[in-house]
């Protein structure tokens, strides 16, 4: 992102005695004397220090001279490192907030360092206050309003200063995208994915005013805010914008270039999410042109990873190994055999001849990259040593052994469990935990599991996501294993609310979870209820799959019986489904040693 430099770092003329404060906190201000005490606050010698400090933050260079002292000790990390260079930025933006106007872009910078010095002692939330104020400073003030001919006249009398306004508007522009942008990658640490997306997006209008629409800085800015739309599954928004980034490049850079081969592996990554697999690979095969064109070998192994991927994905499997394997040749010449990316190609062919039945050779692979993750070459990262646990614990679990892969995916997050910025990806693990808790019957901790993944979710601002909506669902399936009938339905009721508004009314996921509710509903003594839901889900059943399909006949099945026990048949009058989940609160519930109904809750 771009800086912002002071314009004066020479020292002040007088500057203060050197001393050194006991906190990097702002001082506190004096106790009032309590009347115990007020008839001995006579002498006043300990306020004369606070007194010299304050008019020592009147010096017009001390500011700056604070701001220089700030950016050399966290250059230098010498004498109290991040703490004092901490204490230098505070101090600093309380004597240019002394200056007034004028001295805006230079306490906006004061506030960017403390804010940068906070984050990397991790104290990302103590950050944000700070970054918002810097950003309240550098607003650009509104325009002179229409019909204001005395401003106008000024104008003409001294038109040698409009230049001077625009290029303060423009260094206010800047300070101001600097700050939204840093603000941004702060809630993203957070794992406030919203608020971040909210944050660039601000940013990006702020740039787009000041450089115009077709800058090549505003495509980059472009396709940053592309990936937090990638991480937060909001496709069809990334999509939109990485195609403008991708027309900005393309129209401003050379052809075959390494800023057009990025978005293209992008927009890749975004139509591969979508489904659409030949517009990825179309994607993929120029951005790998573009790079060996350029000569970069590995970035050309990383997308024929990709490319494999694709293909993999289209059941293209010859091709498929054809791309892995030229890519694991170059790695391993590149980098070694122990480096992670090694192992996450060992990894890709391991699901890919799990695919394809050859289960020995699968098994292999998975050996062969756990080898590389347990002692990974100097410098790997945790995240990408836990991705390849995760997709190795998940080819484990299809083969059956389900306490390896709880094992690999307790190692994965114990990699990432105090990573900041990990928050969906740990929440991703321990729904996978919660799944494999299930299958061996360990209900409690699965249902704790789900638990912890469903607050991380909740807290990073992804509860509007089909992910969320299953992960509710599957732990109201845990719910019903320990009789918590109750906890059980207001989770499928959350889920049916959330893959209503995500996926549609007649998704896969959005029935089965309809189905759980209605045998919640039975078991709770709510027949109607149930009644009303089950007749949806076969009405949709049937128009999607036929009357002869098994999921069919199953919920015939469920039906008929609830029907036979309210002593009814069949409605087969089309229900709109505004009237669909009426509740008949007036019913009152079955004797409690009633048993549970026979049909079965559906994950």
């Amino acid at each position: 992102m771009p800086g912002l430099a002071s314009n004066d770092n020479s020292p002040p003329a007088a500057a203060p005695p050197a001393r050194r404060l006991s906190s990097p906190l702002p001082r506190r201000a004096p106790p009032s004397p309590s009347p115990s005490t007020s008839s001995r606050a006579k002498p006043r010698k300990p306020a004369a220090p606070a007194a010299e400090a304050d008019e020592s933050l009147d010096n017009p260079d001390l500011g700056p001279f604070l701001l220089k002292q700030a950016r050399d000790a966290m250059v230098s990390g010498e004498g109290g490192g991040a703490a004092r260079a901490l204490e230098f930025a505070e101090r600093a933006a309380r004597a240019l907030e002394r200056r007034g106007e004028g001295a805006e872009l230079e306490l906006a910078m004061s506030l960017h360092v403390a804010a940068a010095i906070h984050c990397g002692l991790g104290r990302h939330a103590d950050a944000i206050p700070v970054l918002e104020r810097a950003v309240a400073v550098v607003t650009p003030p509104p325009g002179p309003a229409e019909g204001e001919g005395e401003v106008q006249a000024a104008d003409d009398q001294q038109p040698e200063q409009q230049p001077e306004a625009d290029q303060r508007g423009e260094e206010w522009s800047l300070a101001a995208f600097s700050g939204w942008m840093q603000l941004g990658d702060t809630h993203a640490m957070l794992g406030r994915m919203d608020e971040s997306i909210a944050c660039y997006s601000k940013g990006l209008e702020i740039q787009m005013a000041a450089l115009g629409e077709r800058d090549p800085r505003v495509a980059e800015t472009c396709r940053y805010l592309a990936e937090a739309h990638v991480q937060a599954l909001q496709f069809d928004e990334a999509e939109k914008l990485c195609r403008k980034a991708l027309e900005i490049h393309r129209e401003h850079s050379a052809p075959a270039s390494l800023e057009e081969a990025s978005d293209r592996r992008l927009m890749a990554l975004i139509l591969d999410a979508k489904g659409d697999y030949d517009g990825a690979l179309e994607h993929l095969v120029l951005a790998s042109m573009t790079m060996v064109a350029n000569g970069r070998d590995i970035e050309v192994a990383t997308i024929d990873v990709a490319i494999g991927n694709t293909y993999l994905a289209l059941a293209r499997f010859d091709e498929a190994v054809f791309s892995y394997q030229k890519a694991l040749t170059v790695l391993k010449s590149a980098r070694g055999d122990d480096h992670p990316t090694v192992a996450s190609v060992y990894v890709r062919l391991a699901d890919l001849y799990h695919r394809t039945g050859r289960l020995r050779e699968s098994k292999s692979y998975c050996e062969n990259a756990l080898r590389v993750y347990a002692k990974p070459a100097p410098g790997a990262a945790p995240d990408e040593i836990a991705g390849g646990l995760m997709e190795i614990a998940a080819i484990y679990e299809a083969l059956g052994d389900l306490d390896e892969a709880l094992k690999l995916l307790q190692r994965a997050l114990k990699l990432l469990e105090d990573s900041p910025g990990q928050w969906s990806t740990v929440a991703g693990i321990e729904a996978q935990m919660g799944v494999l808790y299930y299958m061996i019957g360990r209900y409690a901790d699965s249902r704790n599991s789900f638990e912890s993944a469903v607050a991380k979710l909740r807290a990073s601002g992804e509860r509007k996501s089909a992910f969320f909506g299953v992960l509710l669902n599957q732990m109201g399936l845990a719910c019903v294993q320990l009789f918590k009938i109750d906890e059980a339905a207001q989770l499928f009721e959350e889920a049916r609310a959330v893959l209503e508004q995500e996926c549609g009314a007649s998704h896969p996921d959005t029935l089965g979870v309809y189905s759980n509710l209605a045998a919640i509903y039975d078991a709770m003594g709510r027949v109607e209820d149930a009644i009303e839901i089950l007749e949806h889900v076969l009405k949709v059943r049937e128009e999607k799959l036929g009357t002869a399909n098994p999921d069919v006949e199953d919920e015939k099945k469920r039906l008929a019986e609830l029907l036979k026990e309210a002593g009814r048949s069949r409605n087969r009058k089309q229900k709109s489904l505004e009237n669909l989940f009426v509740t008949n609160s007036a019913r009152a519930k079955k004797e409690a040693g009633r048993r549970w109904s026979n049909f079965g809750f559906r994950s």
